[in-house]
């Protein structure tokens, strides 16, 4: 008896229909073919003993199974369920009309129970783009497949539930989830806020311009001068999430089975903080069986890298073009994918190894050269997309013992949204801009006029602070950035005078 079962593959973040075709003839064998990787030839033995435990047997005769399309390679543990609902059907321990309405993905236990699997909401996307009545997949997974509407879904947690299931001894509860509401109710969760930060008003202000224009930010001070806790307070002044790119973030996360503890939808923007150690495939992404990396997992959020000139050179110099691009695509032999990759390059590091160079009270003990051989291990071409530098300086303790409240993050996220407004109505007809630190040199050209006032001002600031010539272009983004946070069309010279103050490393004197 032949029947067909429906599984899926994941390949970027978009997924393909697998078709389970189960023949049971006389004879005694097994095949499984269509290009299974190792994991899923060892289903056998996870399912026979699965099986066993449940009461029922793989049957002992001629048994082949075909995964179509058989050019699709397939990966991982989570077919065991559907080439077990397969046997059982073709071998009539279980009733086979219904089984082809569904998808039916998870991987087994060797008691019957079901093990969550990865990938689930770019399956469910599918399943619903093909016109399944529904998804049978693990109960940890129901919550993320049912944020796709139309689409029945049960989460179980025994393979004997699902034979039940369809020998209509049982029902299953439908797990369902009003996605637009869950959005809403989540939007602004956060555990963190710009009020719980004393003093360094100049670094909240630098990352308000930044967070409102879409510019990279690298952050230069001692330890202890609170970098990294202004970094992790950056995703709360960003623009909400909207729902498109809620469900976009939430795919890569699927893929990456980072969404199994979340459950449901990923709806405040990320904020992804590798470690220096990090190699270059995890943080652009790829091996043997391509996964996103870092810069994916960061997308439509902040990408921080603490102690920057720690981390190798070779894993800064992979970033460079997807910074640009805002895409990578992995490439293999046979095939090559894309994974989305638009996120804001939050950096820190200390100004010299010893950490004080430059430091108000505390002197750097650093040998001549050292400061500037260590800052030069961040080369030019990063540096280049990095629009703004700031100094942060420690906090003193008048400003740490002030109880007086601080801005809190909700206020400046108001201002924000208005810059990115502006911005939105500016770059409505150029497609892929939606912020001024993506301006192309045409665009600056067009967005960013300064009058003969600012002109004098900007060379006379290049002139006496030796900055190079890759500053005069960031100068004029972040200036228009501050000029749409005053609501001015204009960019006036005060708008320059604050963007120049922005680009420390490029000061020909620094670390003299």
């Amino acid at each position: 008896m032949l029947v067909k079962t429906y599984g899926s593959a994941v390949h970027g973040v978009d997924a393909t229909t697998i078709t389970v075709e189960v023949n049971i003839d006389k004879g005694i064998n097994f095949s499984l073919v269509g290009l299974p990787d190792s994991a899923v030839k060892e289903s056998q033995q996870r399912i026979d003993a699965a099986l066993v435990n449940t009461g029922y047997k793989i049957p002992g005769k001629k048994i082949t199974i075909n995964m179509a399309p058989a050019d699709i390679r397939k990966e991982g543990s989570s077919y065991d369920l559907t080439l077990a609902t397969g046997i059982l059907a073709a071998s009539g321990q279980m009733k086979s009309d219904g089984v082809g309405n569904y998808i039916i993905m998870g991987e087994l236990a060797l008691d019957g129970a079901l093990r969550p699997i990865k990938g689930v909401l770019p399956i469910a996307i599918q399943a619903r783009k093909e016109g399944f009545k529904g998804i049978i997949l693990p109960e940890q997974n129901a919550m993320e497949a049912a944020i796709v509407s139309d689409l029945e879904v049960y989460g179980v947690q025994h393979i004997k539930e699902v034979i039940d299931f369809f020998d209509e001894n049982t029902a299953l509860a439908k797990t369902e989830l009003d996605t637009r509401e869950e959005f809403y109710n989540r939007l602004s969760q956060f555990e963190v806020d710009f009020a719980d930060v004393k003093g360094q008003e100049n670094i909240k202000r630098a990352l308000e311009i930044a967070a409102a224009g879409g510019h990279n930010v690298v952050l230069i001070g001692p330890p202890g001068a609170g970098k990294t806790m202004l970094a992790k307070r950056l995703p709360t002044i960003l623009p909400p999430l909207n729902l498109h790119e809620a469900l976009e973030t939430t795919k890569i996360h699927s893929v990456a089975g980072k969404t199994t503890d979340q459950g449901g939808l990923v709806t405040i923007r990320p904020f992804r903080s590798p470690h220096h150690t990090i190699s270059d495939v995890a943080l652009v992404g790829g091996g043997s069986f391509p996964q996103p990396g870092e810069i994916s997992l960061a997308h439509n959020g902040v990408l921080f890298l603490d102690e920057l000139p720690e981390f190798k050179r070779t894993v800064l110099e992979v970033m460079r073009q997807p910074m640009e691009e805002r895409r990578v695509t992995i490439s293999r032999a046979k095939f090559s994918v894309d994974y989305p990759a638009s996120f804001m390059l939050v950096a820190s590091m200390n100004p010299c190894p010893c950490g004080y160079y430059n430091h108000p009270e505390k002197d750097c003990v650093c040998a001549p050269g050292v400061v500037q051989k260590y800052l030069s291990k961040i080369s030019g071409p990063l540096l280049d997309r990095i629009d703004i530098h700031i100094e942060v300086t420690p906090v003193k303790f008048d400003e740490l013992s002030n109880r007086a409240p601080a801005e809190a993050s909700e206020n400046v996220r108001e201002r924000v949204m208005k810059a990115r407004e502006v911005q939105t109505t500016r770059f409505e007809s150029d497609k892929g801009i939606y912020a001024n630190a993506q301006m192309t040199k045409r665009m600056i050209n067009e967005h960013c006029e300064i009058s003969q006032a600012g002109n004098t001002l900007l060379k006379r600031a290049m002139e006496k602070l030796g900055l190079s010539a890759r500053a005069y272009d960031r100068i004029l983004k972040v200036s228009r950035t501050i000029a749409d946070l005053s609501s001015s069309e204009q960019i006036k010279p005060e708008h320059l005078a604050e963007a120049i103050q922005y680009r420390s490393l490029d000061r020909e004197n620094w670390a003299g």
